[in-house]
């Protein structure tokens, strides 16, 4: 369908794309991802012929139509109803709807046979193009993307950037072009408008190219993953899972097979060294530079991980009792968000505040920081409790004129210039960077400085609005580490599934005017919520903890019993303990014996043999990742077999 062959780009001196190459075919649902900064955007532009290629072809099939929906289209205004800038997309079935009306009112006065045969063509041209339909599927695409019925008739202008974006992703979607370029469309949608978006991509018969930050949606909509790397388009046939698999897998092999050359070269180098200066031997040292000449280097393995590698530290520890909001109601006129409220809030609580917008989840965070009044009720802060807020309006209130290592010493004046180093090469941002001033900064570099002010504040309680927007996912995994380092308490916004999964172990959620709470981790909230749906209930059962608006997540292996004294039941309790120990030594020296043959495999592969053909690195690839599958389902194995006879031991005393 189309076709990048040998693609070059360049900005100034620094090339983005370097004889890349990528074939999309039809139907193809492929993931964009790569760092900020390399490129992905820029790539989608030069498909859509906004941007120029310096070198190589872009090749297009006559029939193929481009939808492109990028963050330019936020400034877009208009006084048109949202329902007709989406109906937009039916250029032709408006031209003829507005020809039907100019013949009805036509023939009101001057009844004609020719206007009857020309109507009648009209009509059956706006028939066969589903004309009758185009306003019912305008509207059921806007309402799934979080507009209310009353809403469609209100004009684009009266919206924000977020909601206009929805707007023009409706438009898009409606003209169904044979590929779709979406960037980064989930930064402006909430958790119900993100997965019906995905399930619209997953049932789209054109092709899909997404870039995109958040793992799950990823996984959920797309069969091929695109790396940009080193200039490249690297190619991975699966979701970004698969990706995760198979590039640690390539980077394993590409990592045996650079020091394999590299052992080569110095072997050769040696050699030419040695014997250069010998006549009988100045024949072979030099074939042996050609040979080094010659030699297709392989790539050293760059780790593109990120590890934090500082420790929070509080001012003052707070108390057990972190926050209670009591009683609270809150409204904007006749919208109210909370009636008589009530939750708590204890030391330790990690949670996450996750529903649609407009429920008023930034509203809640503003109230619990103080900056909201209440209508009604009362907010307790509890002892020692310091906190430390972030939010995506408060990137305005960084120093535009200081640089990174200032802007990061005015939240934390005891910290050292290298300390502080530490911290923004945590965030990414290393050597001379960390001087650029920050009104220089894009909105996620901006992002990164804001978030490591709040994690240097040395406060004990966190709010934490949307920190994932702007955010690579190198950068959100350097958050998820950083929050799981964290003690204290916090409460975080959030529509990335994946990075809520990650940090939080309570669940908040707002219901019927009440904040609501699941104590357990997402994955376990999202299982109780498909059970509860499933049931058709309106409300969950009461929990065994907390306020009673969630469910208790049941226990997954049962609790030792007590022991006994009984002499059958004990010889029993023994013959089961033998077993598991019996177990976990077989599977030991399963794992032992499959370690030896993944270490062949792996010196098989990095062998020039054996990656210069194609066909025997393809099936040594598939016994290492088998190999590689069955030693962690042993490991898996073992240590449960561990862990079960250790319960026994303490059974038996």
């Amino acid at each position: 369908m189309i076709s990048i062959t040998n693609l070059s780009y360049y900005l100034g001196s620094r090339a983005l794309y370097d004889t890349a190459s990528l074939h999309i075919k039809p139907g193809q649902k492929i993931g964009l991802i790569g760092l900020n900064g390399t490129g992905k955007s820029t790539l989608l532009r030069i498909i859509n012929g906004d941007y120029q290629a310096d070198g190589g072809t872009i090749s297009k099939a006559g029939d193929v139509t481009l939808g492109f929906l990028n963050q330019d289209l936020l400034s877009y205004q208009t006084d048109d109803s949202i329902l007709s800038v989406a109906m937009q997309a039916f250029a032709r079935q408006n031209e003829l709807q507005v020809q039907i009306e100019e013949l009805l009112h036509e023939m009101e006065t001057n009844y004609r046979d020719e206007l009857v045969d020309q109507l009648g063509k009209v009509q059956e041209e706006f028939d066969a193009l589903d004309g009758y339909t185009v306003q019912a599927r305008a509207e059921e695409i806007l309402e799934g993307l979080g507009f209310t019925t009353e809403d469609l008739q209100k004009p684009l202008r009266t919206f924000s950037g977020g909601w206009r974006m929805r707007v023009m992703l409706a438009k898009l979607l409606l003209q169904k072009p044979s590929l779709l370029m979406l960037d980064e469309p989930t930064n402006h949608l909430d958790l119900p408008s993100i997965q019906w978006v995905e399930k619209y991509i997953q049932t789209y018969e054109g092709a899909v190219i997404v870039v995109s930050h958040d793992r799950e949606f990823l996984d959920n909509v797309i069969d091929v993953t695109v790396e940009v790397a080193n200039a490249k388009l690297n190619y991975y046939a699966g979701n970004y899972s698969f990706y995760i698999e198979e590039k640690a897998l390539r980077n394993e092999v590409q990592k045996g097979a650079y020091e394999n050359q590299q052992a080569k070269i110095r072997q050769t180098e040696r050699f030419i060294e040695r014997f250069k200066a010998k006549a009988s031997k100045a024949k072979q040292a030099q074939s042996r530079v050609k040979q080094l000449e010659r030699m297709d280097l392989v790539d050293a393995v760059i780790d593109a991980s990120a590890r934090v590698n500082f420790k929070f530290q509080f001012s003052t520890q707070p108390g057990r009792h972190i926050l209670h909001l009591d009683d609270v109601s809150k409204a904007y006129g006749p919208k109210r968000i909370l009636t008589n409220a009530d939750v708590r809030l204890e030391r330790g609580d990690k949670v996450a505040l996750i529903g649609a917008n407009g429920k008023g989840k930034s509203t809640l965070l503003r109230i619990i920081s103080g900056s909201e009044p209440v209508s009604e009720g009362k907010r307790e802060l509890g002892h020692n409790v310091s906190f430390s807020f972030f939010a995506q309006h408060q990137l305005e209130s960084l120093n535009v004129n200081d640089n990174m290592l200032e802007e990061l010493k005015s939240a934390n004046p005891s910290k050292g210039e290298g300390e502080l180093r530490g911290v923004l090469g945590c965030f990414l941002f290393s050597g001379d960077e960390v001087f650029k001033k920050i009104k220089v900064l894009s909105g996620g570099e901006k992002s990164r400085v804001a978030l490591a002010k709040v994690l240097l504040s040395q406060a004990n309680f966190l709010l934490l609005d949307e920190p994932t927007n702007h955010l690579d996912m190198q950068s959100v995994n350097i958050l998820i580490q950083a929050l799981e380092q964290y003690e204290g308490t916090y409460v975080v916004v959030s529509h990335d599934r994946y990075f809520v999964s990650q940090i939080a172990n309570k669940i908040w959620y707002i219901e019927d005017e009440q904040i609501k709470e699941y104590p357990g981790t997402y994955d376990e909230y999202e299982w109780w919520m498909e059970e509860r749906k499933a049931e058709g209930a309106a409300t969950g059962g009461k929990s065994q903890a907390s306020n009673g608006n969630g469910a208790a997540p049941k226990s997954l292996a049962p609790s030792p019993q007590p022991k006994t004294s009984n002499d059958d039941e004990r010889r029993e309790w023994q013959r089961t303990l033998k077993k598991l120990t019996q177990q976990a030594e077989e599977s030991e020296s399963k794992i032992s014996q499959m370690e030896q043959r993944k270490t062949r495999l792996e010196a098989e592969l990095a062998d020039p043999a054996t990656y210069g053909d194609d066909k025997l690195m393809q099936a040594k690839n598939d016994e290492y990742r088998r190999v590689t599958k069955q030693i962690s389902e042993l490991q898996d194995e073992w240590e449960t077999a561990m862990l079960e006879a250790e319960e026994w031991e303490k059974k038996l005393g």
